[in-house]
């Protein structure tokens, strides 16, 4: 059986560096988190090597690049950034409105969007208050990590 304390420092190391799975094997035992989904604790028989993380899989070439940094000069205001490598949804389902539009005033817990990494949602919270005023990438982009989505008037 896993020790209890092991099993929350890996807990918080996956937090700590955004991680959304960590697979871990030894002669012993062998541990699967995942976050935002299930977690699994099974105990196995050894296996030689852990698989390496992977990263998500690049799109394809036909994507044009969002919004040039020369764009989002223009306007005045802080950027949430993208905290990670992934594709960015405005609405949780193509049916439903943007959790945000232009013109909306936020708090910093407002959730402004989804990305999805490795098959895991992951709803990003804006942790800056104030006016929404503009919206620099368009739902099913792909992003990279610190690339601005958004710009708020703070206040």
């Amino acid at each position: 059986m896993i020790d209890i304390r092991k099993l929350k420092e890996l807990v918080k190391l996956m937090v700590a560096n955004d991680l959304a799975e960590m697979d871990l094997r030894d002669t012993d035992e062998q541990v699967t988190i995942r976050r935002h989904g299930e977690t699994f604790v099974t105990s196995a028989p050894a296996v030689v090597a852990a698989a390496p993380l992977e990263a998500a899989p690049a799109a394809s070439g036909t994507a044009a690049p969002s919004a040039p940094a020369t764009e989002t000069a223009e306007v005045e205001g802080e950027e949430i950034v993208s905290p990670m490598v992934g594709t960015f949804f405005a609405s949780p389902d193509p049916d439903s409105p943007p959790f945000v539009n232009v013109g909306d005033d936020i708090s910093e817990d407002t959730t402004v969007c989804i990305m999805e990494a490795m098959k895991i949602f992951n709803e990003i919270k804006a942790q800056v208050s104030g006016k929404v005023v503009k919206v620099l990438v368009k739902s099913g982009d792909p992003v990279e990590f610190g690339q601005p989505l958004f710009i708020v008037k703070t206040k």
